[in-house]
């Protein structure tokens, strides 16, 4: 077999393993808040995650990517574009086991901070501190506490408002029709905002932030309309305990539904952490230079999307569990106050260049909805295990990034 042959194979084997690994470990976080809430049960979680974070990685996955995840090593620094081969080849293997631990416990951890260390690892040994960006990683490091207290402090808000309006009432129903049409509102334009600004740009579709907004506003609007004709035609009931339970069922839909969009958004945006190494491997193999960014072939693409629904059906369950019932217990609308806080960090995250984690945004919220019940409502054991798993990521994908690199290049150098 020809050595070129063998790299490609090597390539698209990683490719699909690191896919595999994101759909185990983030796109079950996507969905868990869902299942946690009796939202949806496993099987149609996975099913919804299947088809919208198909779509997300596939239509939006982008023609172009990044060659080197979120610019956090200098590649003109690297004069041998063996190098940069075997360590995308290094950092795609380390990410993908790392994940693969993480989600064998259970441990929800960042699919980017995982595939950042392992570039990181094999850049130190490779080519020395100057080739890292120190800034960029100081402004990834500082995420994993902006993301998860700016999400967690929305979802508190909005659960504290939801209880505050509709639930600490004697007729829970009345209040929810009057006041659920503006929860309405406010996810539709929250979810437009991340399609057009997380989703849709990949697809070449470039709006300006004015258009962006107006646009989320418009859909919002329509949407709303529609939700207070559905809202309308539901049949009141008596007793407070039916009242509440039917007060729930519509959070549960609206959680379907941004559920819905949120997996598009994330497959759009995250498949570049599996396929970004795999474009640069491709390119370098059929040109022998080094580039910043790098043409995406359909096959990759493709690889990306499949790679990320195999990961969440055949190994997503624990960290699902993890974030959606072992941290603190949802209901449906303590689950729709995570994800559209969740949601709504990421278009804030998008609109101020932010650099977040998708997962410490999505865990922020939940701690957020359980503090909002009081402290006795969390799990600390779990937190505290997250927590760790968050610390130790960027310095375990550097360790392993840098052990298979050495492994590679003696067996293939």
């Amino acid at each position: 077999m020809e050595y070129t042959t063998i790299l490609l194979a090597l390539a698209l084997i990683f490719g699909l393993y690191m896919a595999w690994g994101i759909g185990a470990n983030d796109v079950a976080n996507a969905m868990a808040t869902s299942v946690g809430a009796k939202a949806l049960t496993v099987k149609k979680a996975i099913l919804v995650a299947a088809v919208f974070e198909f779509l997300g990685a596939f239509l939006a996955g982008g023609e172009v990517t990044a060659t080197i995840r979120k610019g956090i090593i200098d590649a003109s620094m690297i004069d041998d574009a063996n190098i940069l081969l075997f360590g995308m080849l290094a950092a795609l293997l380390a990410a993908g086991v790392w994940l693969t631990i993480a989600s064998r416990f259970g441990w929800p951890v960042s699919t980017t901070h995982s595939i950042v260390g392992s570039i990181v690892g094999f850049a130190l040994v490779s080519v020395g501190m100057e080739a890292v960006k120190w800034d960029q990683l100081s402004a990834i490091a500082a995420s994993w506490v902006v993301s998860p207290v700016l999400s967690g402090t929305i979802a508190f808000i909005l659960v504290s408002s939801v209880q505050k309006l509709i639930f600490d009432h004697e007729d829970p129903e009345v209040r929810a029709r009057r006041y659920v049409p503006f929860y309405i509102f406010l996810a539709a334009a929250v979810i437009s905002l991340v399609t057009f600004l997380k989703g849709l740009k990949h697809v070449g579709l470039d709006f300006t932030g004015i258009e962006a907004v107006l646009a989320s506003l418009g859909i919002a609007a329509l949407v709303t309309a529609v939700g207070v004709f559905a809202i309308k035609r539901l049949k009141p009931v008596s007793t407070a305990e039916h009242q509440h339970a039917n007060v729930e069922r519509t959070f549960a839909v609206l959680m379907v539904v941004t559920a819905c969009a949120m997996a598009f958004a994330h497959g759009s945006n995250d498949v570049a952490n599996a396929i970004g190494p795999v474009a640069a491997i491709v390119s370098i193999v059929n040109t022998g230079e080094i580039t910043q960014t790098s043409p995406v072939s359909i096959y990759v693409l493709l690889l990306g999307a499949v790679g990320i629904v195999i990961g969440l059906a055949t190994f997503g369950k624990r960290v699902m569990a993890t974030v959606g019932q072992k941290i603190t217990e949802l209901t449906p609308s303590r689950g729709f106050a995570a994800e559209l806080a969740a949601g709504t960090t990421v278009v804030l995250a998008s609109g101020t260049g932010l650099p977040i984690s998708t997962t410490h945004t999505l865990v922020g919220a939940v701690l957020g909805v359980g503090i909002a019940r009081g402290i006795g409502a969390l799990n600390m054991a779990v937190i505290r295990s997250i927590f760790m798993s968050w610390v130790i990521t960027l310095p375990v994908g550097a360790g392993l990034a840098v052990i298979f690199y050495y492994v590679l290049r003696a067996i293939l150098g």
